[in-house]
Formats: structure tokens, C-alpha cells, sequence
């Protein structure tokens, strides 16, 4: 758990008085890479220092106490939703950020890559075999300026070229990363400097997104990134000096990885010299758009490689794209309650109770349609005016419109309700393992561990007590009956962290195996009215575990698995 501390506010205030934009000095092209004239980029930016925190998401930041992200936000320009490049882990993101291309240009496709053990080669190279990088185009255009990375997580320092950079070191703890980085901008005061926090995402993996833990841990951020602000004032250079605030990738559950708002969404902040205050950014934003935008705030024609462009419209004296397609306005989804809890789904499940849905609403002036049928709600869909009870299994699915019609994304939970005595459940066997990295021969694993379970899935607190000492490596299977009432093609699906197998009827059906964060693979199978043979098997490899099963067919909407349609025999 990591301790709460927060800068004080005289350090952030006189930060903000001296952060105003000043003439821009003269820029002397030294090598073949071209340099932009003075009135085709903000003026009075000679420094630039890029805070990046891994698994920082933009619900971190509107939920934790974060004085000093919020002035930067409320003093400076904000996009909310950057996208990452998929998958939406950390080597690939952190690449695509310095690098100004995606993972099709870069080849870092995950985080096993290794300058010595990869199968995508880069579109282009430099002499190291790296695709070129913001630090080496920097270099290659002023040889002379200094250029410095100082990161929490190794990994990002094999991400670079070396020769490119005059300061390159890893330390082990957050706390340390800060006291160096603050201690080289005093003494340095870089052209270019990138700093890397890893606790957040950590937290995220143990604790979860949105656990109290994580939003410590953004607490714990927030107060580093007020003494690199702070350490940037003590340099002098406060009013020559573009701060931004960047992250990989969020989160959801106990991971990330796969293709949700939660983990493939970001926060970018830009703050300081030249930076409009109070502005939203309203251009699509990509998380490669960083590289390019150091750029062209320092003069830099950027590498014909790269795909980035820069954020213009966050700079005084430059509009959003003229050709700008916002396309139509979404609004803000509702919230169907028991809402969704780290890694288990809205809704929940209900034994020998009926349910109690309730709605928020979270669009000012919206009114939310629902349905309780499997199909998706509009405007002639039931108005959701107060809570409701369900007395068995039900999807509920709702979406708020504005006054002009607009809607918001969808919001579904599973509500399973089942009636004990009635044989419903699976059989749980749980297996202790260590660095797995594909699912076992289950046939032959011993000592195992079991139990009826209601339905697929597992319960993080009862699998921790299980674990082996000093591992978080285990295997589960999961083997029972389903119930088809109509005959036709059936979807299942898992979404698993790590890998996991769906079988029905002795028949593979999913094969959704490997190392991989929240990933859901699908697949078919004919089936005539009855009860069949179904089985899931499960490995985590270590850190945050997630399993989820779901299926679809004939007069069934996509759900999890339910509980009323299981049976142990």
C-alpha cells in the first residue's frame, strides 16, 4: 500500500504564476533533419518534460485526490479519452509513445519483445535495429541538446537507442525515480525529459482498477508529479517548459490488455509554456500522437515513418482541424446497479431471492429507455423511472438519450437467479502451479482441491488462500452440465486473464490459451434441445486472474453462462 502525500499548493500556485509563454529564442538547424520555421509552432518552448504513468486512467484521476494532476488540468489542456494502440499493454504503448507510430510500423507487438528475440521487424531502422524514437530525432536535429529518461520499469530502457540520450538510469522504486528525475532537471535543465512511474499499474494488478489501493496509488502519483513540477520551478525554467502528463493504457478488473474504454483509454494533459488554459481538446488524440507532438513544439520535422500527428489545438494561436469530424455526440452511459465491481460483471447473482435493478441516470437532462428482453433499448424502449425487481435470470440493457436524441453507449448487467436444491452448479478442482505459460495436461495434475461452484468463475479472496508461498501461478478446471432448451448454432465465449478452454459435449469449442491480459476468444456449435457435457479449463500465469464464460444462441441474448442452466450431473 503506498503512502499519501501531496504537494503544497505554494509550490503548484507559483508554478502557474511562472508558466507563461515567452519569445521564442533562435534555433540553429545542426544536422540533416529539418527544422520548422518559428511561426509554424508555439513559441517560447525550449524545454519539454514528459511525465508517464503506467496504468493511469482517466477514472484514476477524476476519483483520487490529485491537486496537482487537477491544476494542470484546470491551468492547461486536456483530452480525456487517447486511445492506445491495441493490445493495450505496456511495451507496445510506451514504443508507440516515444516512437510516434504503432506496433504495425514499430514491430513491439507485446511485452516479450527483445532487441534479439522478435518476429516483426521495424519498417525503418536506425543503426541499433530500432525504429526511430523522438529521443534520436531529436539528437540527429541538435546534437548538442540534452536529452535524459529516468523510469521505474526497466523495460522501457531497452525501448530506445542509447547513443541518442545524455542521462539513462532505472531505479527500483517510484520514490527514487522522482528524487533523480528532479535532481537532473535541476542540474541538467533537458531539451528533452521523460520520466517513468510504475506503482500505479502495479496496483492496479494487485488491488485492482478502482479498488482503494489503485486510487492511493494515484494519490502516491500525483504527489511525485508535484515535485517534478516543483524541481522545474527550482531550475529556473518554469516558463520556457511544456509539461505533459501521458500513461500507457488504464485498466479494468485486475488487468488490461484487451479492447475496452477502461484499458485502451487514457488521459493526456498538456501544461505550461504555450499551453491554452482550461481547453478540452476536441481532436482525436492517439497515444503515438506524443512523439509528435514534442516535435513540433521544438521544430522538428518529423521522421515520413511516423503516423503521429501533433496536438496543435492545445497551443495558444492554433484551432482544432478544419476538417474535424466529431461525428455523432455521445452522452454519458448509465449505471445499472449492483454495478460492476473490478472484475465481476453488473447484475450478480441471486439464490433463492428475486433481484432489485436500479438505473442512474448520468446525463444531465437524459432520460434512460431499458429493456429486459435480450434486445437492445431505444427510444420507444420503457423509460426507466424507478427500481424494479426480476424474478429470474435477466439481462438488463439500458442507454440514456438526450434531448436531441443522442445516445450513449450501452450499459447491460446479468442478473442470475437460481433456486437451491434444484442440482444446479459445477465442479471446481483447483491446482496449485508455478509459471505456467499454457494450460496444463490436467490429467495429470494431483492434490488438487474441490468444490461446487454456482457458476463459472472464481472468488479472488478463496483462490489467494489457496495459492503456494510466493507464487500466483494455478490451474482450475470447471466441469458440468448445461441446459439447451431450443435447438440451433450456440456462440460461447471466454474472457480470461490468463488462458483458458471451453469444451461442450466433449468438443472444443474456445481456445482462448496463453499469457495474455483480458482477452475473449468465441467460437460455435450445433446443438439440439438437452443437457450437455460442458467444460472449462483455466491457467494463471501470475498477477491479476479473470475468468468470465458467456454464450448466446436461439433466443438468447449474449449472457454469462447462468447459474439456473447449469447442473453438476
Amino acid at each position: 500500500m503506498f503512502a499519501k502525500v501531496s504537494c503544497t499548493l505554494a509550490v503548484v500556485s507559483l508554478m502557474l504564476a511562472a508558466f507563461q509563454t515567452l519569445p521564442e529564442s533562435d534555433l540553429r538547424k545542426k544536422a540533416p533533419v529539418a527544422e520548422m520555421n518559428a511561426d509554424e509552432r508555439p513559441a517560447g518552448i525550449e524545454h519539454v518534460i514528459v511525465i508517464g504513468v503506467d496504468g493511469l486512467s482517466p477514472d484514476g484521476i477524476r476519483k483520487a485526490e490529485t491537486p496537482s494532476i487537477d491544476r494542470m488540468v484546470a491551468n492547461g489542456a486536456v483530452k480525456w479519452n487517447v486511445r492506445t494502440v491495441l493490445t493495450s499493454a505496456s511495451s507496445q504503448n510506451w514504443a508507440s509513445m516515444i516512437m510516434g507510430a504503432g506496433p504495425e510500423q514499430h514491430g513491439i507487438i507485446n511485452n516479450d519483445w527483445e532487441m534479439d528475440d522478435h518476429s516483426l521487424p521495424p519498417i525503418a531502422q536506425e543503426a541499433d535495429g530500432r525504429f526511430p524514437t523522438i529521443f534520436s530525432i531529436l539528437h540527429k536535429a541538435k546534437p548538442d541538446a540534452e536529452i535524459g529518461a529516468v523510469y521505474h520499469w526497466g523495460g522501457f530502457g531497452r525501448l530506445f537507442q542509447k547513443n541518442a540520450v545524455n542521462y539513462d538510469k532505472h531505479f527500483s522504486t517510484e520514490d527514487s525515480t522522482a528524487a533523480d528525475f528532479v535532481q537532473y532537471i535541476k542540474n541538467k535543465k533537458p531539451t528533452l525529459g521523460f520520466v517513468h512511474f510504475d506503482h500505479v499499474d502495479h496496483a492496479g494488478h494487485h488491488g485492482g482498477h478502482g479498488s482503494q489501493e489503485y486510487y492511493q496509488s494515484v494519490t502516491k502519483a500525483d504527489s511525485l508529479i508535484g515535485k517534478v513540477l516543483a524541481g522545474i520551478q527550482d531550475a529556473g525554467i518554469a516558463d520556457k517548459t511544456l509539461v505533459i502528463l501521458w500513461a500507457d493504457h488504464g485498466g479494468i478488473g485486475y488487468g488490461h490488455g484487451g479492447a475496452t474504454p477502461q484499458e485502451a483509454e487514457i488521459a493526456g494533459v498538456l501544461f505550461g509554456a504555450g499551453v491554452k488554459k482550461g481547453y478540452e481538446i476536441q481532436q482525436q488524440v492517439y497515444t503515438y500522437d506524443l512523439a509528435s507532438t514534442i516535435a513540433f513544439v521544438l521544430g522538428i520535422e518529423q521522421p515520413y515513418a511516423w503516423i503521429g500527428r501533433p496536438v496543435k489545438p492545445a497551443f495558444a494561436g492554433f484551432d482544432e482541424p478544419k476538417n474535424l469530424w466529431l461525428g455523432e455526440k455521445t452522452v454519458n452511459a448509465p449505471v445499472i446497479h449492483p454495478e460492476r465491481k473490478l472484475y465481476e460483471q453488473a447484475g450478480g447473482l441471486f439464490v433463492d431471492k428475486p433481484a432489485t435493478v436500479r438505473i442512474d441516470t448520468k446525463a444531465e437532462k437524459g432520460t434512460t429507455h431499458y429493456t429486459i428482453d435480450g434486445s437492445d433499448p431505444g427510444l420507444k424502449s420503457p423509460v426507466y423511472t424507478q427500481p424494479f425487481n426480476v424474478s429470474q435470470t435477466t439481462v438488463v440493457k439500458a442507454r440514456t438519450f438526450d434531448e436531441k436524441g443522442n445516445p450513449s453507449l450501452l450499459s447491460t448487467a446479468y442478473f442470475r437467479l437460481v433456486k437451491s436444491g434444484k442440482g444446479n452448479g459445477v465442479t471446481a478442482m483447483f491446482f496449485k502451479a508455478n509459471d505456467l505459460n499454457k494450460l496444463p495436461d490436467f490429467t495429470q495434475l494431483k492434490n488438487g482441491k474441490s468444490w461446487i461452484a454456482p457458476e463459472f468463475g472464481m472468488v479472488k479472496k478463496d483462490i489467494e488462500g489457496m495459492l503456494a508461498k510466493g507464487t500466483e501461478s494455478f490451474a482450475m478446471q470447471f466441469e458440468g452440465f448445461i441446459q439447451i432448451d431450443r435447438e440451433g448454432k450456440y456462440q460461447f465465449s471466454t474472457q480470461s486473464d490468463d488462458g483458458s478452454k471451453l469444451f461442450v459435449d466433449g468438443k472444443e469449442v474456445v481456445n482462448n490459451d496463453g499469457n495474455h491480459g483480458v482477452e475473449e476468444k468465441t467460437g460455435s456449435i450445433d446443438l439440439k434441445a438437452g443437457r450437455y457435457p460442458i467444460k472449462i479449463q483455466y491457467y494463471n500465469n501470475g498477477g491479476g486472474f479473470w475468468l468470465d464464460a458467456f454464450y448466446r444462441g436461439p433466443g438468447v441474448t449474449k449472457q454469462l453462462i447462468p447459474a439456473d442452466k447449469l447442473f453438476v450431473k
